[in-house]
């Protein structure tokens, strides 16, 4: 199998989720420990996102298969470039991650991810792909990252047309029957389609 690491695209951290976890005197574990020692920012971002970023999570999970002694997965973060799932963090780091716009012509945003995805790419080696767990409709990934990875940089075609949602429940039912997506370069990717049939319902 050719090596592969998946970037996840990020939670919004200035959403109603997120929300919850800086109201004052929030009492349920997630929010308590992210007060104190901290807790990773997997979990914190799947609190935030729910279905979307749990798929991305199992997906990368099943399906990774990184270079020696490298994450299978990365998240992309607002103004801390690119991070492990399992990587924690207070709440004072998703303060700071909820101040940088996703925006690709912010430099805060910017420029610690190109730097991340520099030296990702370095450490990788040349035969390893990178896989966008995200979308390809806007250019607020895609223009810090194709200019780095070139046509190493995936996407799997079955996410166009999908929302959030859907591609969320895809993952999750990928990973669990153990069918791989179809991935193909951004710069060739169809990025608006037709959407495609509703998801059969997941069972519990």
């Amino acid at each position: 199998m050719k090596p592969r690491i998946f970037l996840l695209s990020p939670a919004n951290a200035g959403g109603q989720r997120a929300a919850m976890l800086f109201r004052a005197g929030a009492s349920f574990d997630l929010a308590v420990r992210l007060r104190g020692d901290g807790a990773t920012i997997g979990e914190t971002f799947a609190f935030i996102s729910g279905l979307y970023f749990r798929g991305k999570l199992a997906y990368s999970e099943a399906f990774s298969a990184p270079p020696p002694d490298l994450p299978g997965a990365f998240v992309i973060t607002s103004g801390m470039g690119l991070m492990p799932p399992s990587t924690v963090i207070t709440l004072e780091h998703l303060r700071q991650i909820a101040s940088v716009p996703i925006d690709a012509d912010d430099w805060r945003y910017r420029e610690p991810l190109e730097r991340h995805c520099r030296t990702l790419l370095e450490l990788a080696g040349a035969e390893c792909d990178f896989i966008l767990l995200g979308s390809v409709a806007t250019v607020k990934y895609l223009a810090p990252m194709t200019a780095i990875f070139g046509d190493r940089l995936l996407f799997p075609e079955e996410f166009v047309g999908r929302g959030d949602m859907s591609r969320g429940g895809l993952m999750l039912r990928c990973a669990r029957a153990g069918t791989e997506l179809t991935y193909q370069p951004v710069g060739t990717a169809t990025r608006h389609g037709k959407r495609p049939p509703r998801l059969p319902k997941l069972r519990r």
